[in-house]
């Protein structure tokens, strides 16, 4: 549906030439919610902004819909820009109109007559949830009320695309998650595909079924979200799911591990990371045939078990005790199951020291 091909954006500042994107490479599928993550100034809203051509690549190619607008004159890119819907952060509604005629601006610069867009703009707002603040002025509304707002004007045209530039970053938790769960009925019920672009794991988790970390421009890991929540490969996927499932163990299970380990005979005592999704795993007796199987004693000594849209996940420090030959057994057992496995050094302190010590 979406693919972009080597695409650099390079901007001139006073300083000279920035490079907000270097050689991006990505594709997303007809029908799904693809999440781009990164932290402010990593190049995510410019890489958005690339796919509907607002920003126009320096170098490299963008299709949309098997169309290569790259390649487009400018009246044909703007009618293929007809096809993908854009919701901004600060919703960019105009005061002096209503939520309706806010709805309805890109139809009437369209040309449609009034009893069409009459006929598009009432089934839009009922979809949002607006159908009863239609004539008031977006002065007289919530923040996710404008948002939904800026949803619906996104929607007026029939987009096959939906592209979401941090559109609940400026909104309080609870009205994210209302806004993130609009945004998966009409994924589902119109079959639209959704990019979305955030700063927060928990805006994809909620809504994403894949993922790309973007890093100083460029896409340093991606695939489907739960593989990324449980085997993050790179620093910036680490440090941003720091915010949902923490990668630094406190000082005091640290503490706590160093003393275990140390009373135990040499090499009798390991303490591991695991991670895992699925119901199998989440729900099994996983842990109990560990211990009854090989011999080792288990203990839990940090972590968490949550969902992603449903699906069960966890990420869990254990220390297992036991002779060496049960302890490398156990492991191996942990990764024929599929559970991501890594040696914890408690003198490390954190996740991601361990995993390069």
């Amino acid at each position: 549906m979406i693919q972009l091909e080597g695409i650099h954006q390079t901007y001139q500042s006073a300083h000279g030439p920035v490079e907000a994107l270097r050689g991006i490479d990505l594709e997303v599928a007809a029908g799904e919610v693809f999440g781009i993550i990164g932290r402010s100034g990593a190049g995510k809203s410019s890489l958005v902004r690339t796919i509907n051509l607002l920003n126009r690549p320096s170098a490299g190619r963008v299709w949309v819909g098997g169309q290569e607008l790259t390649a487009l004159p400018d009246a044909a890119l703007r009618a293929a820009r007809r096809s993908i819907g854009m919701v901004f952060q600060h919703f960019n509604l105009l005061a002096s109109r209503t939520v309706y005629d806010n709805v309805a601006l890109p139809l009437e610069i369209a040309g449609m007559d009034r009893a069409a867009i009459r006929t598009r703009v009432l089934p839009l707002l009922d979809l949002v949830g607006l159908s009863g603040l239609r004539d008031r002025y977006p002065a007289q509304i919530s923040g996710g009320q404008k948002q939904r707002v800026g949803i619906a004007r996104a929607l007026a045209s029939r987009p096959g695309v939906l592209l979401s530039d941090e559109a609940t970053s400026a909104l309080d938790p609870e009205t994210t998650r209302s806004i993130l769960a609009l945004l998966q009925r009409i994924n589902r019920e119109l079959g639209l595909t959704i990019v979305l672009i955030t700063h927060q794991m928990q805006v994809i988790r909620q809504v994403a079924q894949r993922v790309a970390v973007i890093d100083a421009g460029r896409i340093v890991e991606q695939g489907a979200v739960t593989e990324v929540f449980t085997r993050p490969q790179h620093a910036t996927t680490r440090s941003l799911l720091d915010e949902i499932v923490p990668q630094a163990l406190p000082p005091s299970v640290l503490e706590r591990l160093r003393q275990q380990i140390a009373a135990a005979p040499a090499g009798h005592a390991q303490a591991l990371r695991v991670a895992f999704s699925g119901a199998g795993l989440a729900d099994g007796p996983l842990l109990a045939d560990l211990a009854r199987r090989h011999a080792v004693g288990v203990a839990i000594v940090h972590g968490q078990i949550d969902e992603i849209q449903g699906t069960p996940y966890g990420a869990l420090t254990l220390l297992l005790r036991g002779a060496p030959a049960a302890l490398a057994d156990a492991a191996a057992a942990l990764q024929a199951v599929g559970v991501a496995v890594e040696p914890v050094d408690p003198q490390a302190a954190t996740v991601g020291e361990q995993d390069h010590a």
